[in-house]
């Protein structure tokens, strides 16, 4: 799995359709972190969602049990949705625009929402405030329409397939044109990755199809992450910079649109 975000909307997605239970979510979350905590990001959203709201933004408690009271809440109308987002400079798919909550999910790089689409919902974002704490901010929102999906289940499969060949292409080009001999493997470096990410599971309900596509867009990190550090990413000169940055940009936006695609889909109620 990518991210906690993209771990508690699969997890508490198979709870609220009755394929698992609260501990299955939080034994999910602990796998990131063993303690969580949670706290409003405003006064408004605190007296909305009775999270507490601290202006020199402390910690509240163990916060886990109120994270899922919480979700259980704002997924009570009828056609509400948990909805993950995974934005990057330049790339606000799904984010309301303009909000307090889009400027910090795109620092993030991450973040969940909540509610019903077009309707007043809820938005979450982690960040770490040490090694043992990851604190959800609680945001209110507006939340976007329903976009509907990207790209169908079938086709975020066939694109991930075809990103793995071009991701492994751009490492190999730029494992070649590197500047020195580096001392790691990047297959060695690519499985270490592989395996940080297996910690992560998924649950026994997740669609076939999606898991296969999460697990491909995995290897595709993996790759990507890699190319990203090896020394031709350092390069001597303004224009390197700018090829290598081209290389591997639309790898990084197609994988993050398959796995939204992936993990919205595996959320939604059946």
């Amino acid at each position: 799995m990518c991210s906690p975000s993209a771990t508690l909307t699969v997890w508490a997605g198979s709870w609220l359709a009755g394929a698992g239970a609260p501990d299955d979510v939080l034994e999910a979350l602990h796998a990131w972190a063993p303690r969580h905590t949670i706290a409003a990001g405003d006064p408004h959203t605190g007296g909305r969602t009775d999270v507490p709201f601290s202006a020199h933004g402390e910690t509240t408690g163990s916060g886990a049990m109120a994270l899922l009271k919480l979700i259980r809440e704002a997924m009570a109308p009828a056609g509400a949705q948990l909805r993950l987002v995974l934005p990057a400079p330049g790339d606000v798919r799904g984010l309301p625009v303009g909000t307090a909550f889009a400027a910090d999910a795109v620092e993030a790089e991450e973040g969940l929402l909540i509610g019903l689409p077009g309707g007043e919902g809820t938005g979450l974002i982690p960040h770490w405030d040490d090694d043992e704490t990851l604190q959800w901010t609680v945001y209110s929102v507006v939340l976007p329409p329903d976009p509907g999906p990207e790209m169908s289940l079938g086709e975020a499969e066939y694109t991930m397939r075809e990103a793995v060949r071009d991701a492994a292409d751009a490492l190999a080009s730029l494992h070649t044109t590197a500047v020195g001999d580096g001392d790691d493997d990047p297959r060695e470096m690519v499985s270490d990755l592989l395996a940080a990410y297996s910690r992560h599971a998924y649950p026994d309900s997740i669609p076939l199809r999606a898991k296969r596509i999460l697990d491909t867009a995995d290897h595709v990190a993996a790759i990507l992450t890699v190319a990203q550090h090896q020394p031709a990413s350092s390069p001597t000169s303004a224009s390197a910079a700018d090829a290598h940055e081209s290389l591997l940009r639309p790898l990084w936006s197609t994988l993050r649109g398959a796995r939204l695609t992936a993990v919205n889909a595996a959320a939604q109620r059946r």
